[in-house]
């Protein structure tokens, strides 16, 4: 049955903190996030994608002695892969399928909470979940799974605005934590396997009024439409369902798409299909496109390009350059000029059999026989990609991009699929390898020159992301609910801990009464663990 009105709740705790006085966060704060690493401000710490948090208190000599804080659950069955938003002892999370809590960050107490209905028959790819919220101002930023952004009183959860960003009915959603840029709240939309036709999208932070939108798949007389076959183009999907990265200097926004639609029948769709498979740059203010780089051109195996872009300045060849460098869902580590998009080294960090390499333009030489077939396929990577969405990290004192890999290969199989609003359009399908026990590892890459520095072997294929901080430690988690600390310079591990739950999402750290606190979903809980 479907739901035609929406239900919202905010309900402000008798026994919450005082947030009267609460700061506020403007648009430079996550800019300048080094000079107060007592916060997290945005999605990944900074607004380059570095996720690193530059405190020190727990080092590699202390770890052992990290123990569990304070604890707090949810009560959905959904995945819980929130990224928490920390700001002057508050911590701001988002729950599935697409409800906001803000919780004390010394105790884990609930400030307010705010619950919002989803009708029945929303429907969601990969489960009705959501990866984070955005916070500017006085105004924390949600995206929900039936396509609406919302805008909530920092200090009550109360709604300030709630805008239809698209119709959830046709398969839109979002399910990604919106960025903030300037005075822009920018949010992407998920649904590349229900045929839509991907867009970017960003807000005005105090009316709600959508300033711009760029749209993924081009239509008739935009530069790329070419790239579509006949009508293929009106369900090109192409999605934006992970957060960007954004440059100040150069005042250019990264932001990764996804697959094409359908997803593994490319013969309804000849052509490279941009801007699937893409790293944009776009204008902030305006959503035009400066650069693109298509990293699978007319993709057949779902490896979407939805990562985290981490920016970088570094000498590459000789030559200190401004860098944009990407570990993709198809196996290949990039490493781009971010102010032209000039390609500039690609290599394999993980297992693939279906290029032969990157030519000197970046573009991959494809292999023969690795498309689906009716029959099957197997190809490495598998579906999942040799990463996917969870985030890396970046320390700069090691120079090293930690990523969470997985050794998985599958056998993709094509098919037919006539589109039909709402309904899924992937025209084919996959199963695992017989025989074949997929794995995973943390791998530490250098930037520079792509080379495997050092390598962490995990049971199985990870879904959680990623950690480094000042202490020289690496933060990240297992399927199996282990949550763990590495060595950042060997890799060597030197603490874990059995959190009874998966860990499907981002490790944060932040700092409360003079304490550092690491901070990590896992299962249906958010465990945050400090130094007795």
């Amino acid at each position: 049955m479907r739901v035609t009105s929406i239900c919202v709740q905010a309900i402000l705790l008798l026994f919450a903190l005082d947030l009267k006085n609460s700061a506020q966060v403007d648009s430079a704060r996550p800019r300048l996030a080094a000079a107060e690493p007592a916060n997290w401000l945005t999605y990944s710490g900074n607004t380059e994608g570095h996720r690193f948090s530059s405190l020190a208190q727990i080092t590699t000599e202390n770890v052992q002695r990290l123990k569990p804080a304070w604890l707090y659950q949810v009560q959905d069955l959904n995945a819980f892969q929130t990224s928490p938003i920390v700001v002057d002892g508050v911590m701001y999370i988002s729950e599935p399928p697409s409800h906001a809590t803000a919780l004390d960050t010394r105790t884990g107490r609930p400030l307010w909470v705010y619950r919002r209905a989803i009708p029945s028959d929303v429907g969601v790819c990969c489960g009705q979940v959501n990866k984070g919220l955005a916070l500017l101002g006085d105004t924390v930023f949600l995206g929900t799974v039936d396509a609406h952004l919302v805008a909530l009183d920092a200090k009550s959860g109360h709604v300030r605005w709630d805008v239809r960003v698209a119709e959830y009915t046709t398969g839109h959603s979002i399910t990604v934590a919106p960025l903030i840029v300037k005075d822009l709240v920018v949010v992407g939309i998920s649904g590349g396997e229900y045929g839509i036709r991907g867009f970017l999208d960003a807000y005005d932070p105090k009316s709600g009024a959508r300033r711009w939108r760029f749209w993924t798949v081009p239509a008739p007389g935009e530069q790329g439409h070419d790239t579509w076959a006949g009508e293929s183009w009106k369900t090109g999907s192409a999605g934006t369902w992970v957060t960007g990265s954004y440059d100040p200097e150069l005042d250019l926004l990264y932001w990764g798409t996804g697959n094409p639609g359908p997803d593994y029948d490319g013969t309804v769709r000849e052509g490279d299909n941009l801007y699937s498979n893409c790293l944009l740059a776009l204008n902030p203010d305006t959503g035009q496109l400066k650069w693109h780089f298509q990293f699978t051109p007319h993709d057949v195996h779902d490896w979407d390009a939805n990562h985290v872009p981490v920016l970088i300045d570094a000498a590459i060849q000789g030559v200190l350059r401004k860098l944009v460098v990407v570990a993709n869902r198809n196996a290949f580590f990039y490493v781009l000029d971010r102010g032209t998009g000039e390609f500039l080294l690609g290599k394999p960090y993980a297992k693939q059999t279906w290029a032969k390499g990157l030519d000197r333009k970046g573009r991959p030489i494809v292999l023969p026989g690795t498309e689906p077939t009716v029959q099957g396929t197997a190809v490495y990577p598998g579906l999942h990609g040799a990463t996917n969405w969870a985030s890396p990290a970046y320390h700069p004192k090691t120079r090293l991009l930690y990523v969470a890999a997985r050794e998985e290969g599958t056998i993709t199989y094509r098919a037919t699929a006539a589109y039909k609003p709402g309904a899924y359009f992937s025209a084919g399908g996959m199963k695992g390898i017989p025989g074949v026990e997929p794995s995973g590892s943390v791998k530490a890459i250098e930037v520079t020159t792509g080379q495997v520095r050092w390598e962490f072997p995990l049971h199985s294929p990870p879904w959680g992301g990623l950690l480094a901080t000042a202490g020289d430690l690496i933060f990240g988690g297992t399927n199996e609910g282990i949550f763990f600390a590495l060595d950042a310079e060997s890799g060597k591990l030197l603490w874990s801990f059995q959190t009874g739950g998966p860990v499907l999402a981002n490790p944060v750290s932040y700092s409360s009464g003079g304490k550092q606190y690491v901070a990590i979903a896992a299962g249906r809980t958010l465990l945050t663990f400090a130094i007795e």
